[in-house]
Formats: structure tokens, sequence, C-alpha cells
């Protein structure tokens, strides 16, 4: 675990990018509002004329989503990302966007109205916890978290408007966080939101691709029976790490059997065994058609991270990349929206989230 560094400091805008953040901005509320519907053939075609920019959400507001006191996920993982994606020059590749915090109306899309006013009254002060101990209520985490979900949705609406044909939220993939509670350091669950959110402007056929060392539980038990979410995730077996879920056997039930694929790696398995789990679900994948693709890039899975014992190579997560961007050019109007997910070694995390937007990258 690393002390959390100094507060981060981003340089300033020209004059081009406010005006491009702003319209951002103002596209993060609209997601998923009902009588908003996206023009083109179909609720969820993208406008003439899409630009073929990567977007990334980087910004104070982001790097405050943390806790600080030698807690592993520290409000400094934004700042060691972005070093490493500067000294690789991959920072004047993207375009970037400001964060933008989610309003009440769409955290209630996925949350329980009691715990959006328990969040936002027990981070006034900080103090106690909002789960059984991992994830404390540190002052000002409300509205820190509010725009890990704001910048998402903001991403997205960027891809369905065809503003972007990419998007990387680094500080995002609150997997574990529960309709009615936090969970694993993940106080809203941003995918949740997201997906309820897609859900509302007629997608049926969301991919989520979960490679993040943990079982993403909060996205899969909450859209279980779901037939309009096509879940996959590869993570560390269950009876090994945290949260104990994520076995072979669970697909799906009622409407969504069938919809879903967990694939549980054991301790120690390597890029080896990635590489032949990922070819399962890429054809996974292929076979649901997706109009969107989101990818959980967690980089706990890479070996030596202090919380996981999988030992995976970056090359794992630009491999799984590039193949969903693949898949994307496919089926689903190239639109891939990346969020960065677990990781707690400092190093591991900043290669692979820089080898992730390298191939967002790669074909732009």
């Amino acid at each position: 675990m690393q002390a959390p560094g100094p507060p981060l400091r981003m340089p300033a805008q020209t004059s081009q990018e406010r005006a491009w953040t702003a319209m951002a901005q103002s596209m993060a509320g609209m997601i998923g509002v009902p009588g908003r519907r996206l023009s083109g053939t179909g609720a969820w075609r993208t406008v003439i004329g899409m630009r073929h920019d990567v977007v990334l959400y980087q910004g104070e507001a982001l790097g405050r989503y943390g806790f600080g006191g030698g807690h592993p996920f520290g409000p400094d993982r934004l700042s060691a990302f972005l070093a490493e994606l500067a000294r690789q020059g991959l920072d004047r590749a993207v375009r970037t966007a400001v964060p933008v915090a989610a309003t009440d109306e769409a955290l209630l899309r996925f949350h329980d109205a009691a715990y959006v006013r328990r969040v936002r009254l027990q981070s006034l002060s900080g103090g106690g916890f909002l789960d059984q101990g991992d994830t404390p209520a540190v002052p000002g985490l409300f509205d820190a978290a509010s725009h890990v979900v704001g910048s998402v949705l903001a991403g997205a609406a960027l891809l369905l408007q065809g503003e972007a044909s990419r998007v990387f939220v680094p500080i995002a993939g609150l997997h574990h966080a529960k309709r009615a509670s936090a969970a694993g350091f993940c106080v809203f669950n941003d995918i949740g939101v997201l997906i309820e959110s897609l859900k509302r402007q007629g997608l049926t056929r969301i991919a989520y691709v979960d490679i993040d060392a943990h079982h993403g539980d909060g996205v899969y038990y909450d859209f279980e029976d779901d037939p309009c979410v096509v879940c996959a995730d590869i993570h560390e077996d269950g009876r090994f790490l945290y949260p104990g879920t994520g076995a072979r056997e669970e697909r799906g039930r009622d409407a969504g059997a069938g919809r879903k694929l967990n694939i549980p790696l054991a301790p120690g398995a390597g890029d080896r065994e990635f590489m032949a789990a990922f070819g399962e679900v890429e054809a996974f994948v292929r076979a649901a058609r997706p109009e969107i693709i989101l990818l959980q890039a967690g980089a706990d899975s890479i070996a030596g991270d202090p919380l996981a014992h999988l030992a995976l190579t970056p090359e794992a997560h630009r491999h799984a990349t590039k193949r969903l961007c693949a898949l994307a050019g496919e089926y689903a109007q190239g639109r891939v929206l990346a969020m960065g997910g677990g990781g707690y070694n400092r190093d591991n995390l900043a290669a692979t989230w820089t080898g992730v937007v390298r191939e967002l990258l790669a074909d732009r």
C-alpha cells in the first residue's frame, strides 16, 4: 500500500477543449432520461458523421475518489496512471474531458433513495463505514462517487451520439456496490446506473466484460435474470478471494439464463490461462451481437497485486481490449467504454491502464 500523493493538478485546457468538455458535461444528464431518445434508425443508433476520438476522463474530481490513510484504494491511483500515460506520450493522443457529477435522478436509476441519502449525510463530516468495514465514509465521498457515475454516463452519451468511438474512465468500474449498500471499496455502482440508463435508450444487447481479479457481483446478481445484459467475467476463483462468488455454474437465471458467463481462474494463473479463457469470452460476446461493449479492466489481476493472487501481465488486458475493439467494430459501431476498476499496485495499474489506452487508440 502507498500513502496518498499530492492533490492532482491538471493542465489548463485550450478554448477548444473547454468548449468540447462543456458539451460532454451537458450530455451527462441526458442518457436514460425519458422522452429524449437518440436520433437515427432505432433509439440506439449514432448520428451521421461519427468522430473517431478516444476520450479520456481525468481531473481532480475523479482523483478524489479514494480513502487515504493507507487504504489500498487511495486517491493517488489516478495520478500514478496519468504520469505513465504522459511518460509514453499517449496523453497527447487522446481527447480529454473533465469529470461530470451525476444527478440524483441518475443515481436513483439503480440505487435505493434511502441509500443515496445515507451516503450524502454520512460523507458530510465523515466517520464510520458504508459497509462491513471496507468502505469508509470519508468527507466528500458523495461528491467524488457522484463524479465517477456522471463521467461514465457522459462518456456513454458521447458514444451514442457519435461524438466519440471509444471512452476510458480510469476511476470507475465500481462493480461491488449493491442497490442499497456499498461493498468492497465501491460506493455507487456506476456500471449498474449505466446499464439501466442504456436500457432506457432502447438498447437490448449490452455486453459487459469484467477482467478484474474480483468477481463483479454487484453487476452480475442485479442483472442475473436480464436478457438484455450479456455478462462475461474472468476472475480469481471465489473460493480464494472476495467476494466468494462467480462459479462456473452461475450462468444467469429465468429470462437471463445462458446470457451470463463466469470463468474463475485458480490462484497463480497467468497469461496462458487468461488467453484461453478470453477466447471463450470472445465467442460468447460475438454470439450476442452487442450494440455497445463495456469493459471493466481491473489491474488487480496483474502479478504482484497486494489484494489478489493471479499472475497476469499487462499484455492480457491489451489483448482483451484489442479483441473487444474488433468486436465493437463489427457489431457496435466501434463503441467501447472501458473503466479502470481495481488495482492496488500503482506500477501495475499505471502500466496496465496505459496499455488499455494504447489499444483503444490503435486504429484511430
